[in-house]
């Protein structure tokens, strides 16, 4: 059974060498069977506060709409699209974990992800799709692990093989805690995570890592740590592995919710951001992916991203069509689209739209076989490097436009008030347009660029691919075409010295 085979309804009882979660159907997740899946006791901070993410209204709304995509995916007219059928179990199962091979097989996968951003409007960076990506990346790195310990390799592959048939949702936790970060781990050695154990059972982690995104929804967290070079210094650093997040010893702070007296988006996508805090958690040897080599950690990191990357930046591209749809809707509805500078505002936020969609399609077809055989797109740098600034100026043009009616417009309560809906018709109305389409419109986009949410998520675009500063000199340094272009430049020098 090929994996571009259509998924089905039913799949078979049971999946030969691969163990479901506890409670699990198998295969690709209804949404009702998700959120019954994350009740399990995992230890949840939220303001001070022990909480139960099921239940806590102000985790439940963005828990609903997790659901509903979960949801999407089994609905006929999306079902395609989305699942395929495992060739190890016969269920269907999320495309987002197909390892691609075939040019086929490459192009359903971004159909899919592409549903992901869609449903979502780009507004959830840390889509379960984004991570499964990354799992997808694992197993094709289980090479390069084995030849550091053939027992790494075979963990990566059941792991991929275990969270595909699972329909996994992960988080990921790469950032160190923001303490003293000039400081060196015989100082501070808490400073990153670390391994204090080990034996043939496994290992026995302490430490913490931020920012964990999901983290409260997640089944599983993955660490797989970017070598600083205090990493290279003390290899009790460079752990890779995989966890539920309901283990013992994990504690999962999250900060503080967006949702809470929050109507607009925040309250249904605040996928929120957590610090992990490992208080010597053990991790068995089968969940144990790498350890102490910090060479192969450095460069298996750009590997596990190959897919997930571009999938970021068919998310990215979502988001900025959100903006420019905003932007557009509250020009016209103001009547100020027909002035030169305004339209002028418009076409740059257009432009940045249209490069994104570009630069996937040029990714896309720079797709190559990869060492282990999978089939994967070209380099996302170049869109890394400058993701950051368009998302921060396209905020900027919506803010622009909106001005002060970005803080100034009635709420649903004020509409219904009929002492006051005189003076609202007269004054909040718009270009052929009432005031209560226009509030909307209006409050709509200070979710998305002003408040708590909106302001969160420019951050996440600014910071979230690493370093700007350091993504642009790697991009640099690394530029394939570089001595070429130093050499056109040396040639038109001694030409006219001739």
């Amino acid at each position: 059974m090929t994996t571009t085979q259509s998924a089905a309804a039913d799949g078979a009882a049971s999946t030969p060498g691969v163990e479901l979660l506890p409670g699990s159907p198998g295969g690709a997740w209804r949404g009702q069977d998700f959120i019954r899946s994350i009740d399990d006791g995992r230890e949840v901070w939220s303001d001070g506060r022990r909480v139960d993410v099921v239940g806590d209204p102000r985790f439940r709304p963005m828990l609903d709409s997790l659901a509903a995509l979960y949801d999407l995916q089994h609905a006929p007219e999306h079902s395609a699209e989305m699942l395929w059928r495992s060739d190890l179990s016969g269920r269907p199962v999320s495309l987002s974990y197909l390892a691609p091979r075939t040019r086929e097989e490459l192009d359903r996968k971004w159909r899919n992800s592409r549903r992901w951003a869609e449903a979502s409007h780009g507004q959830l960076s840390r889509l379960p799709d984004f991570m499964a990506n990354v799992v997808v990346g694992l197993y094709h790195f289980r090479s390069q692990l084995a030849q550091v310990d053939p027992e790494f390799g075979r963990n990566a592959e059941r792991y991929y093989h275990w969270c595909r048939e699972n329909d996994i949702a992960l988080t990921h936790g790469l950032g160190d805690p923001q303490i003293d970060r000039s400081s060196t781990p015989r100082e501070r050695p808490e400073i990153g995570l670390r391994v204090v154990k080990r034996d043939a059972d496994g290992i026995v982690v302490r430490g913490a890592k931020q920012i964990a995104t999901l983290a409260p929804y997640a089944h599983e967290v993955l660490i797989y740590l970017s070598p600083a070079n205090y990493l290279r210094e003390d290899p009790s650093y460079v752990c890779w592995f995989g966890i539920p997040l309901a283990t013992p010893g994990l504690r999962i702070l999250c900060r503080r919710s967006y949702a809470e007296g929050s109507g607009g988006l925040a309250a249904r996508l605040d996928e929120q951001d957590a610090m992990l805090v490992f208080d010597d958690v053990f991790v068995p040897r089968s969940r144990v992916f790498l350890l102490d080599d910090a060479g192969v950690a450095a460069r298996g990191f750009h590997e596990l991203n190959r897919w997930s990357l571009y999938t970021g930046q068919l998310r990215f591209h979502q988001r900025l069509r959100t903006l420019l749809g905003t932007a557009s809707l509250l020009a016209r509805s103001i009547g100020v689209d027909r002035f030169r500078e305004v339209g002028a505002m418009l076409g740059e936020l257009t432009s940045y739209v249209e490069l994104v969609r570009l630069g996937l399609a040029a990714m896309d077809a720079e797709s190559a076989v990869t060492s282990s055989g999978l089939l994967a797109p070209g380099s996302t740098a170049a869109l890394d490097a400058v993701a950051g600034d368009f998302s921060t100026r396209a905020s900027a043009i919506v803010r622009q436009i909106g001005a002060s009616g970005l803080i100034m417009q009635p709420f649903e309560g004020d509409l219904a008030a009929p002492e006051l809906r005189g003076a609202l018709d007269t004054y909040m109305g718009g270009r052929d347009i009432g005031p209560d389409e226009k509030s909307r419109i209006f409050r709509f986009a200070a979710d998305l660029v002003i408040d708590r949410f909106g302001t969160r998520q420019e951050l996440y675009e600014s910071w979230n691919r690493g370093d700007p500063a350091r993504v642009r000199a790697v991009l640099h340094s690394t530029y394939p075409d570089l001595a070429a272009c130093e050499g056109q430049v040396r040639d038109l020098i001694e030409r006219g010295r001739q």
